[in-house]
């Protein structure tokens, strides 16, 4: 699990999806070329094997990485891709601002549309299966993380991409009203039911660390790509 990331990923096909948003009413499309989305969140051995630390409240090498900040995430991307030899996602300038290189192939944080259209794998409901059966939360969890891929994959094979940890995405949540807070996706192991559907979003301001948040990492698939 803590080997080559590239191994680990799920080629993505291009689609387009619909966004929604509770609070505004507003729904906007997003056309998507091919990505690649990692099979499962990011494990406490894989951000240990790249950053060193651990900093999870429940300790387990194979349980989602937890207690990461949006800037934590970031980073370890663009460690990971320097270690698999890859050209960083991520130009940070000394007073943190931060820029996306599109044309990168390392590393990243899925958009929040990716996400979404890689969560729903073709499905229309609120969810691509029975949610016991898919997802740990609140009704199943005993009220504890669990270890990643415990539950049934998606029609693409991605595991818990709902419940278990939430899910950083790049974007930012509402600029004009939230600032900087960015897009959390997914649902977690303390939610109920009605937050891990496909198109529930969360907001978090960047530097918050959480128990039930973590990330799992995506690549832009380029020709000159492996």
């Amino acid at each position: 699990m803590d080997g080559n990331q590239q191994e680990l990923m799920i080629a993505v096909p291009a689609g387009q999806v619909t966004l929604s948003d509770r609070r505004t009413q507003r729904r906007w499309s997003v056309d998507l070329k091919p990505y690649e989305l990692a099979r499962l969140p990011v494990t406490q051995t894989q951000y240990a094997a790249i950053t060193g630390t651990n900093p999870s409240t429940a300790r387990g090498d194979q349980l989602p990485v937890e207690g990461v900040s949006w800037w934590d995430a970031v980073r370890c991307c663009n460690a990971w891709s320097r270690r698999d030899g890859l050209l960083p996602a991520y130009r940070i300038s000394s007073d943190e601002e931060i820029e996306w290189d599109p044309s990168a192939d390392g590393y990243r944080l899925p958009t929040e549309a990716e996400w979404e259209h890689a969560c729903r794998a073709g499905t229309t409901g609120p969810r691509y299966g029975p949610l016991d059966e898919i997802a740990w939360y609140r009704g199943n969890s005993r009220e504890r993380i669990h270890a990643v891929g415990g539950r049934q994959p998606n029609a693409w094979g991605l595991h818990d991409m709902l419940g278990n940890v939430w899910d950083w995405c790049w974007d930012q949540y509402d600029p004009e009203v939230y600032g900087s807070y960015r897009v959390l996706r997914g649902g977690g192991w303390f939610d109920e039911h009605w937050s891990c559907r496909a198109s529930v979003r969360r907001r978090s301001h960047p530097t918050f660390r959480v128990d039930d948040v973590g990330f799992r990492v995506a690549r832009s698939i380029h020709p000159e790509s492996d």
